[in-house]
């Protein structure tokens, strides 16, 4: 009587019949934990990775984190605003296959998405590139030379799987928005211990746990087809009195996602489908703007997007919290709450006054090349009527509506850069329209982390995946990449003509696409924030430090 064949219609299918009573329905959740013994001794996961079962990241362990299908879920997906999230995907295990992976992807590349193909074109990605850089790590001629060869198949690789589908989804939304206070949590981690601890304040202190929804790309070793390595960490000192480093050999990392889905007190989160995630191995960790990249393609249709780091401690309400203080803004809906948050001492809960991004500086660090970098200055303004804005957003923590995803959509193309995203990411917003403000008080804490303690970081990766050991190599791509940032900001040495003329044509592929907004130039912004591209100069912003604009 109903023709389920039509596109307003198709979530119904495939049929549930409503006979007989408790019926399992095919293919509706992949079991999480997989049995222990597969049927040969070795498998095949869904990253090209080969995995013995010695060094499986899980082991089939019946306890709390197991699905019960029975279980009534904490948000229906049965709704036609979230049938776009089935089938579902659960966060675990790690590299779990997804069914039916080809349709699934076709759909969602002929404007049909579901959550579930979405996460598959970006699992096809990364298991081509983990056979690229396998095949590139037995590379023994010259450095620049494998530089070209990593920039070439790293953009033939991007352009054959990510391109299409942000292609069809440019300038809208990839689902439909949500207008029911949900908030997306974008969390980029990498070989982080304390992604587990994050989720858990998150959850636990929001007023609304309900409407969370998490998308974690976890980044880890392992401990996969080699033996996992510390970062460069101190044991002594030199006859001259400086650090001596050394890096040894670690076990797996752990995965944030497994311990806290495996907390009774938390399954639920992840039962529901409010925790999604893609894994990384690292050796395809590129740095953190590609992470944010691959975390910006898990948003599901929630009202807000919420990026930051993985990790953090969280003030009792404060999803409540920020959403009052987005809308306390006067350009609401098109404003972005950003600041650095403070530091895990002293934060007590949240309370104090926010930081202000009132300044920069162009890097005097030769490795970065001379990139604007942003900080803080200025007074905070914790008894403003609203809040104020700012020059700056911090990639560490912003706080908007989710149509931010559509204007601003992440760029693919931004690979071993680690600063810059920050000074781009704000002249994109800004120029598309979006006023940045700093929120009044301090409702996330940030574990703030010392180069001293010897934490593994992801230029460390890079260089060990090719064979060249150090930060050395990625500090070689960077320079080639962070080109792209340049050529955005407007430094005049890094024109179009002057990348042409290198040979570097590549840098600006699809360059276009993710570059400045129309509502407003980016001439228009320089000037705003008092910065003299030309001669590296940036300028007192005093109207930021006083927060004298609403």
């Amino acid at each position: 009587m109903n023709d389920k064949s039509s596109s307003q219609l198709a979530h119904l299918l495939p049929e549930v019949h409503p006979l007989p009573p408790f019926a399992e329905i095919p293919n509706v959740i992949q079991d999480p934990y997989p049995s222990k013994d597969p049927p040969s001794s070795r498998i095949s996961n869904n990253v090209g990775l080969t995995v013995t079962n010695k060094l499986r990241p899980m082991e089939r362990k019946r306890g709390p984190s197991e699905v019960t299908r029975n279980e009534p879920k904490m948000n229906d997906k049965s709704s036609s605003q979230l049938a776009h999230l089935l089938p579902e995907v659960h966060p675990l295990p790690p590299f779990a296959e997804i069914p039916n992976a080809d349709s699934l992807v076709a759909d969602t590349l002929a404007g049909k998405p579901t959550m579930a193909g979405v996460i598959a074109i970006m699992n096809r990605f990364l298991i081509a590139l983990h056979e690229s850089n396998h095949k590139l790590s037995h590379f023994k001629g010259d450095r620049e030379v494998l530089r070209d060869k990593v920039f070439s198949s790293f953009t033939e690789l991007t352009k054959k799987h990510l391109i299409p589908f942000d292609a069809v989804y440019r300038g809208r939304s990839v689902f439909p928005l949500r207008e029911d206070g949900s908030i997306f949590m974008s969390l980029a981690s990498f070989r982080e211990g304390l992604l587990d601890f994050t989720l858990k304040q998150a959850f636990s202190h929001a007023t609304n746990p309900d409407k969370i929804f998490v998308g974690a790309v976890v980044q880890n070793c392992f401990g996969i087809e080699y033996t996992c390595k510390t970062g460069a960490q101190v044991v002594g000192k030199d006859k001259r009195g400086r650090d001596m480093t050394k890096v040894s050999d670690a076990p797996p990392d752990p995965n944030g996602i497994a311990d806290f889905c495996g907390d009774p007190e938390y399954k639920k989160y992840c039962d529901s489908g409010q925790v999604r995630a893609i894994y990384v191995n690292e050796t395809e960790s590129l740095g953190p703007a590609m992470g944010r990249y691959y975390a910006s393609k898990l948003w599901g249709g929630e009202t807000f997007y919420f990026q930051a780091d993985s990790h953090l401690m969280f003030a009792q309400d404060w999803d409540t919290k920020y959403i009052a203080e987005a809308k306390a803004t006067k350009n609401y809906p098109k404003s972005v709450l950003s600041s650095y948050p403070p530091g895990f001492a002293g934060f007590g809960g949240g309370g104090s006054a926010g930081p202000r991004l009132c300044s920069c500086q162009f890097s005097p660090h030769e490795v970065e090349h001379h990139i604007i970098r942003i900080n803080t200055g200025g007074v905070p303004k914790k008894d403003a009527p609203r809040p104020t804005q700012i020059a700056f957003i911090a990639a560490g923590f912003f706080f908007a509506r989710a149509e931010f995803l559509k204007d601003v959509p992440f760029d693919p193309f931004l690979p071993w850069c680690f600063m810059g995203e920050e000074i781009a990411l704000s002249m994109r917003a800004w120029t598309s329209g979006w006023d940045i403000c700093a929120p009044r008080e301090n409702l996330i804490a940030h574990e703030y982390r010392p180069g001293r303690m010897g934490l593994p970081k992801f230029w460390g990766s890079v260089g060990r995946t090719y064979g060249r050991s150090g930060p050395g190599f990625n500090t070689v791509l960077q320079i080639e990449m962070i080109k792209r940032l340049k050529h955005l900001i407007g430094y005049p040495e890094v024109s179009r003509e002057a990348i042409e003329r290198q040979g570097n044509e590549f840098v600006l592929t699809e360059f276009e696409h993710y570059s400045m907004g129309t509502e407003r130039t980016a001439e228009a912004y320089l000037e705003f924030t008092k910065i003299d591209v030309k001669n590296q100069k940036c300028g007192h912003i005093q109207w930021c430090g006083q927060g004298e604009l609403e």
